[in-house]
């Protein structure tokens, strides 16, 4: 047991190896015998071959000592130092050894706090995640769309029904005139048809229908006003590569639009804003911060689509609300809706 004010050594390969003393291994032993054993024969050597050889001079002396000594020791040097290769070599392998051991280890204990949860999420757990979300919304997309099939007369009896009811709003907008004109209106009402292809906007300059439905909708003076809001931010947004074709929104129920068209904010609207494209959600913020024109303009726009999209759910049914909700300007609603905390 550790005493105290000592750290108590992991058990983890190299990390919880303990110091000890020298030790004598084979390859020691090996050495010193044959170290001895040389000593011995060379002993036995001089002691039987001493008094057999000419005397010399004392230059002659020093020759045969120095040749002497280098026989005796340098054999015995040679065998102590492959005795501390092989020394050495054994420790490096005792070392890779405890070092895989280690890695071995770690590995083992990420991989068991992965699976319980204590380690941070990795790629794949994400992957997971983004899976599950991504079948959650499809779920949603469906619910929303049981609805979506009507049959043809359904769709005649749309294009004749108007957008927006000719009433209370309109009046508001434009006082009448003391004048003698007739009650007939200058133009026919909107239809829920143009009205939604008008939010749309055309796909191309081919695109003659949408052409005809925007021309109709500028004749309607609470749809033209929706509609240059939304071409104001429509524009803008652009000029940050912000495109709503890009955009993949998850689909809100109808009955969470007749929520938000009714006042009702919080988590129970939340998925109006539906729009999860980091990138433009971080590059709409930004610009709300910096630019006070694109500001104004995309608060102006929020305002006119609450004031309208509360109008037209007055007499939409669920097919026209989840279509105006598929439209360019309902993505850049979610989007700028999001980004200013509208659906909070």
């Amino acid at each position: 047991m550790a005493e105290p004010g000592q750290e108590k050594p992991m058990d983890l390969g190299i990390f919880s190896r303990r110091s000890k003393g020298p030790q004598v291994t084979t390859t020691e032993l090996v050495a010193g015998a044959a170290s001895a054993l040389w000593l011995l024969a060379v002993t036995l050597f001089f002691v039987f071959a001493s008094g057999r050889g000419e005397g010399g001079g004392p230059r002659a002396d020093v020759v045969n000592f120095v040749t002497t000594f280098v026989a005796i020791f340098l054999p015995v040097a040679l065998i102590w130092v492959a005795a501390a290769a092989a020394r050495s070599a054994r420790v490096m392998r005792e070392e890779a050894a405890r070092l895989e051991a280690a890695v071995n280890a770690m590995r083992h204990s990420y991989l068991q706090q992965q699976q319980s949860g204590a380690a941070p999420l990795g790629p794949s757990f994400e992957k997971k995640l983004e899976e599950i979300a991504a079948a959650q919304r499809k779920t949603e997309e469906k619910l929303a769309m049981f609805t979506s099939i009507r049959p043809a007369a359904e769709e005649a009896e749309a294009e004749r029904k108007a957008a927006l009811p000719a009433g209370e709003s309109a009046a508001e907008a434009q006082p009448s005139l003391a004048l003698d004109t007739p009650d007939e209106p200058l133009a026919p009402p909107l239809s829920v048809a143009d009205f939604i292809r008008a939010l749309n906007f055309p796909d191309d300059p081919e695109d003659k229908e949408g052409f005809r439905a925007l021309r109709r909708a500028l004749q309607d003076r609470s749809a033209a006003q929706l509609v240059q809001a939304a071409q104001d931010v429509l524009t803008l947004l652009s000029q940050d590569g912000i495109y709503m074709d890009d955009l993949r929104p998850d689909r809100a129920r109808p009955e969470i639009w007749r929520r938000f068209a009714k006042g009702e904010r919080g988590k129970t609207v939340a998925m109006l804003g539906g729009i999860r494209d980091r990138s433009a959600l971080a590059l709409a913020a930004g610009r709300m911060r910096q630019d006070p024109v694109f500001r104004d303009s995309v608060h102006h726009f929020l305002r006119r689509f609450d004031r309208t999209f509360s109008e037209f759910e007055k007499t939409a049914t669920d097919e026209e609300i989840n279509a105006l909700a598929d439209t360019r300007t309902a993505r850049a609603f979610m989007l700028l809706g999001r980004v200013t905390g509208t659906f909070d």
